[in-house]
């Protein structure tokens, strides 16, 4: 999809050299997915001590062999 943006010159070339990548559009879409996978990561993280999770995959292994 094509987007037009207005990006801080600086911003972009500090995206471009931490991504390592030459072309601005995929030093964005490496800084989007990377941004993306961090926020899905601290949402997982957030869960910590709230969730309550059997410890049983032995038992279903074993049952999913029995099959």
């Amino acid at each position: 999809m094509r987007t037009s943006l207005n990006i801080d010159d600086n911003l972009l070339a500090d995206v471009m050299q931490s991504t390592g990548e030459k072309n601005r559009s995929e030093a964005i879409r490496v800084a989007l997915s990377s941004y993306l996978q961090q926020q899905r990561k601290n949402k997982i993280l957030a869960l910590r001590g709230k969730v309550d999770i059997d410890d049983n995959w032995q038992k279903l292994r074993e049952l999913e062999i029995e099959e």
